[in-house]
């Protein structure tokens, strides 16, 4: 067989069994959602639930399971740095949004990405509570329950139609009156794609996010048309041994290019 073939093969299995595995995960989530959960803070103010670990565990044992020659990377396991010597690396949130979840809110999600090098080639982010599954391959487009997404076309801001740090997307106003913008969003996985469906125009992400929150998100924004970049514009990169990212911008790619001049002009203290 070809290599090229032995590629297409292997990338039909893994979309396969990436989007089996986060459907499940997301069962499992919901069946735990709104009950008696032991719930901690770990690192200086990250909550983390006994519902986090068993949906990791279980993404762990579907996904490794299966793809034993891929490195693994995610919020609620411990890193190894085999990851960064291995060509293809599954990229995990097992709940994004713990928080929004702990508290009994809609705005959480499952959120996987698996990683070519430095870069998602196949990606998957499931609210279980609203029914919604986003998928992306690299080159065939972001589709949410199976119907494909597209993010808005043109440049100009409707701040009800933004999500992100209010302070941070004050300073695209040409004024300073007070700005309305979308309410908050508890994933950030989420909020990034309610960019790729057309519900945002633009959402940030105000520094401080990891590999985790944001490779799915990324890969379905760019093929629903968008373009998703630190604020300079440069590309993200994953996989790498820091996986901690400065500010963030995701929208259309005209927006996107206007709200990159904006801030290359009026660049952050």
């Amino acid at each position: 067989m070809a290599d090229a073939d032995t590629d297409d093969w292997t990338k039909a299995r893994d979309a396969a069994l990436l989007t089996r595995s986060v459907q499940e995960a997301g069962r499992l989530a919901s069946s735990l959602f709104r009950t008696e959960l032991k719930n901690w803070i770990k690192g200086a103010s990250s909550p983390v639930s006994e519902a986090d670990i068993a949906v990791n565990d279980l993404l762990e044992q579907q996904l490794r399971s299966a793809t034993p020659g891929y490195g693994w990377l995610s919020e609620e396991s411990a890193d190894n740095a085999t990851r960064l010597d291995r060509r293809f690396t599954w990229i995990v949130d097992p709940i994004d949004g713990t928080r929004a979840y702990l508290a009994g809110r809609e705005d959480w999600c499952v959120s996987v990405a698996l990683v070519e090098n430095a870069s998602p080639v196949l990606a998957a982010v499931y609210a279980p509570v609203t029914e919604e599954f986003f998928f992306a391959a690299r080159g065939q487009g972001a589709t949410l329950n199976d119907s494909g997404v597209h993010a808005t076309a043109g440049s100009d801001f409707d701040f009800p139609r933004m999500a992100g740090p209010k302070p941070l997307v004050q300073r695209l106003s040409p004024t300073s009156d007070e700005i309305t913008l979308f309410p908050r969003i508890g994933s950030l996985a989420l909020r990034l794609c309610r960019v790729a469906q057309g519900r945002l125009d633009a959402a940030f992400a105000g520094g401080q996010s990891r590999d985790w929150d944001l490779a799915a998100a990324n890969l379905i924004v760019q093929e629903a048309g968008g373009k998703m970049t630190a604020l300079s514009g440069d590309a993200i990169e994953y996989n790498r041994r820091e996986v901690t990212h400065g500010v963030l911008v995701a929208a259309g790619r005209e927006r996107h290019a206007r709200i990159v001049e904006h801030f290359r002009n009026r660049p952050l203290p």
